[in-house]
């Protein structure tokens, strides 16, 4: 009971910690607090339209490449590619989409998802290869390829993808065949965020339910014990969650190419993949925390937004949020964790 009431008192300090340290930033920019903190609610879950058409459509990325991130840590695989991943799935999405937006939707979407999907998981094998290859590790690999997949974008864009008129750089619209149907008349919520929950779901039972999952778990809880006491092939398991974490991306840049944005164009992603490793550290890589976390990240970036436009607060503050959040849970878990004696 004791150490219960200690963890929600040092639970309380931290959230009480991060108000102040908003206030702070707020205040040493010069800016009305108590404006841009309700702003910030406001934009966040001020009304259904805050959470239907804002929160709940940023989080979607940040719930499907919070996954990727996770199930690749959890496996011991430094996956910091997914913002790459996440390009190559939207670019890939797009491209397929152009081609077959002349077919019923029961067909197109599938093979639009399913395209995205295959992209992601093929720019992830190019580290995997690498790493298997050459032993090149993956935080450099995967890092550099979300340079190659940023320029590849914008390349197309400029380029064989550009819109006939070569004004903007940017693709034409996707036909409404390959687009994802609204949740909800009027809002911009889309069918990609019940894929996602149905896969933080699904990749919980196979990570927590299966033997291929406890393999993946022991993989990454020490990879020379589970190939020395467990006989898992450690090398082939990481492979394969390397593999399907770059699906996982893809499927996300997919979902949010033909959910949201409905075209393809420089800044497609503001940087999703970098926000989901903060995503899914914060939910200490569990998958339906995940959630949680993806939840909150988003409602944080959409009220940001919505401090900018009301408070005229620079969006930028969401980062120093977001990472103030992550410092104090971090700062929790530390302070939870048994002392040790010397």
């Amino acid at each position: 009971m004791q150490a219960s009431r200690i963890r929600w008192i040092i639970s309380a300090v931290t959230v009480l910690v991060i108000v102040a340290a908003v206030f702070a930033v707020l205040l040493a920019g010069g800016y009305d607090s108590s404006r841009a903190l309700a702003a910030l609610w406001d934009g966040a879950f001020g009304s259904p339209y805050a959470v239907l058409s804002a929160t709940l459509v940023r989080a979607t990325p940040l719930l499907f490449v919070g996954l990727a991130v996770g199930l690749a840590f959890r496996a011991g695989v430094l996956n910091i590619g997914a913002e790459g991943q996440l390009l190559a799935g939207a670019t890939v999405a797009v491209t397929v989409g152009l081609m077959v937006g002349g077919l019923p939707r029961p067909l197109a979407l599938p093979l639009v998802l399913i395209a995205g999907a295959m992209a992601g998981a093929a720019w992830a094998s190019v580290a995997a290869w690498l790493k298997w290859k050459f032993g090149v590790l993956e935080v450099i690999s995967t890092l550099m390829l979300n340079f190659v997949a940023s320029y590849t974008v914008s390349w197309a864009v400029r380029g064989p993808l550009q819109e006939p008129t070569r004004v903007y750089p940017q693709t034409v619209e996707l036909a409404e065949s390959v687009r994802l149907p609204a949740l909800v008349d009027g809002h911009r919520l889309h069918l990609g965020f019940l894929l996602a929950l149905a896969l933080a779901i699904a990749l919980w039972w196979f990570l927590t339910r299966t033997a291929a999952g406890f393999r993946v778990r022991a993989v990454g809880a020490s990879a020379s014990a589970a190939r020395s006491a467990g006989g898992i092939d450690a090398s082939r398991t990481a492979a394969l969650v390397f593999i399907a974490s770059g699906a996982l991306a893809g499927l996300g840049g997919a979902s949010e190419a033909t959910g949201v944005t409905f075209a393809l164009y420089e800044g497609i992603s503001p940087g999703y993949g970098y926000s989901a490793i903060a995503v899914a550290l914060l939910a200490r890589l569990h998958p339906l925390a995940i959630i949680g976390t993806a939840l909150l990240f988003g409602a944080l970036e959409a009220g940001a937004a919505a401090m900018q436009r009301d408070a005229n607060v620079p969006s930028v503050l969401a980062t120093v949020v977001e990472a103030l959040v992550v410092l104090g849970v971090l700062a929790l878990d530390r302070a939870r964790a048994p002392r040790r004696s010397v």
